[in-house]
């Protein structure tokens, strides 16, 4: 694909590849002459047909087996990995990480499809002795049934790979909705997708505003689960909208993840798991570090530290070599990303370094990442999520006061201590109320094949990923059957 061939994306809508109610303009952050190309909108009448669809084809799509479904997801994500340069190329140019980035994440989403055709194979029920005589009891798990799966901008074939995938591999049909900001690589997933061996309807994407096609999506009485990934009050409004309907939700929002670093830290490795986690993927990722909770031992030296890893990060376009930090995705996002900047410097915080726009030789929405210092818990750039390449630092007297200062939020999706000391990574472990817990490590970097999810307002609902995906997608029956008397 050329860097400026035109991407004219359309719905695949039951089955079909259709045009829409008009298109939206997909362009390049990272140099806004290039407009990538045009994706259309769905309709009202073409989310009803797909929801009818999906409820045909996902009957015979449960009569066809597990390995037809396990072959099929085997050869999605065969081709997602085969492919992961080429359409992680186009995942760069339209949401903006660096190249690397968006190779990885496509590859990353090829392995979700891969394990969950695994998983498809791994169907060991559940016996019980009944308290009755001659009666026998099994437990087992059918598909939910129709499901809709409403992604973000920032991980725009990750997000909804890790969905789409377990939702298939359990017996579902799905209904998606991808970001309006990342069309084309939402497309070029949807492509491989519909290009398999399913049955006519069983997958529909269907592009739109979330105050439209999204609202009319999660307010169908067809549909009967939601799996969202986005921000708190659009999550709290599906969960509303969707116990009118008794509809089973799963709501991945919001995050302020913090990092505590103790004195007895290996600075250095202190400053580049910070480093990476606050800044990587320009700060648009639910798991990056926003709070750095330091002890006062170490504090002055860290802040040094992290102020000059943060100058030396390349900031540039995301497809350039060498380029460590992209643009913000658009310019709403970099202009929210500068407001931040400015509500730091009028709360009191000091702007250590960043926080600046940028000119580089394309025009596109850069900044320079940002490091508060001075800082206090109860300041909104340490209470609200800013999704933005800004970090915020700060003091702590001892391990109880940085612990005590990390729990105190209304989120908690992952958490991470910096330390040497065995007993402290161990109380840190059993007592930040997170959903993940890192030791040593930055708090964004997770496995495809464990758990993901958090607590308080980071989440709500089973969690995503790995083999407890199953709670989500799938209906639980026990069946009782009389075996009659042995004579």
């Amino acid at each position: 694909m050329s860097m400026n061939s035109m991407i004219e994306t359309r719905n695949l809508v039951a089955g079909r590849w259709e045009q829409g109610a008009g298109t939206v303009a997909n362009v390049n952050p990272s140099d806004l002459s290039d407009v990538i190309g045009h994706h259309a909108q769905a309709t009202v009448a073409q989310l009803d047909s797909s929801v009818d669809a999906a409820r045909r084809a996902q009957r015979k799509w449960w009569a066809s087996g597990i390995q037809k479904r396990h072959d099929v997801l085997m050869a999605i994500g065969t081709e997602l990995m085969a492919r992961s340069e080429e359409i992680g190329r186009l995942v760069s140019r339209e949401e903006g990480k660096p190249l690397a980035e968006g190779k990885g994440e496509v590859y990353r989403a090829g392995q979700f499809f891969t394990y969950f055709a695994a998983e498809t194979l791994r169907q060991i029920g559940d016996h019980a002795q009944s308290v009755r005589p001659d009666i026998e009891i099994d437990v087992r798990r059918e598909p939910v049934g129709v499901v809709a799966i409403i992604s973000p901008w920032n991980f725009p074939v990750a997000t909804p790979a890790w969905k789409i995938a377990p939702a298939l591999a359990f017996g579902n049909g799905v209904i998606w909705k991808p970001a309006n900001l990342t069309p084309a690589s939402a497309a070029a997933m949807a492509d491989i997708i519909a290009r398999q061996d399913i049955p006519e309807g069983l997958f529909s994407m269907l592009a739109g505003p979330g105050a439209e096609i999204g609202q009319q999506l999660v307010e169908h009485s067809g549909i009967d689960a939601i799996s969202f990934t986005g921000s708190v009050p659009v999550g709290r409004g599906v969960a509303a909208t969707a116990i009118q309907n008794m509809t089973k939700v799963q709501l991945e929002m919001g995050s302020k993840n913090p990092i505590i670093v103790m004195d007895d830290a290996d600075l250095d490795l202190a400053v580049s798991h910070c480093a990476g986690a606050a800044f990587g993927g320009t700060g648009q990722k639910c798991t990056a570090a926003s709070r750095l909770i330091v002890h006062e031992m170490v504090h002055d030296a860290f802040v040094e530290k992290l102020a000059a890893a943060a100058r030396a990060l390349k900031v540039g376009h995301a497809l350039e070599k060498g380029t460590q930090i992209g643009p913000a995705v658009s310019a709403a996002q970099l202009e929210g990303n500068l407001g931040y900047v400015e509500l730091g410097k009028s709360e009191g915080a000091e702007l250590v370094c960043g926080g600046n726009r940028l000119e580089r030789p394309t025009e596109g929405y850069f900044m320079a990442p940002a490091v508060f210092a001075q800082t206090t818990n109860d300041m909104r750039i340490n209470r609200e999520e800013m999704f933005a390449p800004i970090t915020c630092v700060m003091k702590a007297g001892s391990y109880d006061e940085a612990l005590t200062i990390a729990n105190d939020s209304e989120f908690g999706l992952t958490a991470g201590i910096m330390t040497q000391s065995l007993a402290r990574a161990s109380h840190f472990r059993a007592n930040m109320r997170a959903g993940t817990v890192m030791v040593n490590l930055p708090t964004a970097g997770t496995d495809y094949h464990v758990p993901f999810g958090g607590r308080g307002a980071s989440s709500f609902g089973p969690r995503e990923q790995g083999q407890y995906a199953v709670e989500f997608y799938t209906a639980v029956k026990t069946a009782y059957v009389y075996a009659g008397a042995a004579e």
